[in-house]
């Protein structure tokens, strides 16, 4: 190990031991069979990925992509993610209390009851503190279902969503989001009580995208959706907060590269992309924050 590197070790140390929290980047590689990837930051700016990889996918067609995470109020971490291109009807799901160690894992078949579903893609969790529930949202292709606009009926996606309270009984399916276009890998973020963001993709074949939209309900309805504050051809957004700023990660995908935006309101945004470094081959997933414990025994852990 040169001596470059493991002075940086020692400043991550130090830099850890100072601080009560840390931030955790989920992930996954290309092609999306060996599992979950974590990165993690004491800043939200610079990341550097947690050797190896976690939790094989073993449920639905065996692939993990767009692995979504949230902390319950217990202390117990919850996943979800995409099990296959298509053909699945719902999407994978395990728990943990220490990120290292994972509960089996289970399939849960949200659109069963939808027998021409194309498939159920990116689904993302959010804790709901005011109604202390778990709401997951993901994007769904129903053919005929809806106008046809730009795309194709099998790829003409509106955002669906459950709730849930304990992983184990779920609501029926209802549509979350239809916002007249094609619409894929959205985020809740609540900026307050009462105030509410989706980060969303239009997927349309022009667009490609990221915007947002807003609400006073953490279901919504999301109204006034915004122009795109990114380029083309990008996609599975995730939100953090560093200060008083939030920051929207992205996934460049055509430049196989991430990028990133910084707003304090969600409608003034800046372009911070010159400012952050994300290990080379991380794909979209969620940002949450850690204590700097539980961070230490998981890089200990491998």
């Amino acid at each position: 190990m040169s001596r470059f590197r493991i002075v940086i070790i020692l400043l991550i140390s130090i830099l850890l031991s100072c601080k009560k929290e840390a931030y955790l980047f989920t992930s996954f590689r290309e092609p999306a069979t060996d599992g979950l990837h974590l990165a993690y930051s004491v800043d939200g700016y610079n990341w550097d990925s947690i050797g190896g990889s976690y939790l094989k996918p073993e449920v639905g067609g065996k692939l993990m992509r767009d692995p979504s995470i949230v902390q319950g109020p217990n202390g117990t971490f919850h996943l979800v993610w995409t099990t296959n291109w298509k053909g699945d009807k719902g999407f994978g799901y395990a728990s943990s209390k220490d990120l290292v160690h994972w509960s089996e894992q289970q399939f849960i078949g949200v659109m069963e009851r939808e027998p021409e579903v194309v498939n159920v893609w990116a689904p993302e969790l959010f804790y709901d503190d005011e109604n202390k529930q778990f709401i997951i949202i993901w994007a769904s292709t129903i053919p005929f279902k809806y106008p046809k606009g730009e795309e194709d009926e099998r790829n003409n996606h509106r955002m669906y969503y459950v709730t849930t309270k304990d992983f184990k009984t779920f609501s029926k399916a209802a549509l979350f989001l239809d916002p007249g276009f094609s619409v894929i890998d959205a985020v809740i973020v609540k900026q307050e009580k009462g105030k509410y963001v989706l980060v969303l993709k239009d997927n349309t074949r022009k667009q490609r995208n990221i915007k947002v939209a807003f609400a006073d309900n953490a279901l919504g309805p999301y109204q006034n959706v915004s122009e795109p504050f990114t380029g083309f051809l990008t996609e599975g957004p995730t939100v953090t907060k560093a200060g008083e700023n939030w920051l929207i990660y992205f996934d460049q995908y055509r430049d196989k590269t991430y990028g990133a935006v910084s707003t304090r309101d969600f409608k003034t945004i800046d372009s911070i992309s010159h400012k952050i470094s994300v290990p080379a081959g991380h794909k979209h997933g969620t940002i949450i924050r850690i204590d700097a414990k539980t961070l230490k025994k998981l890089r200990a852990g491998l």
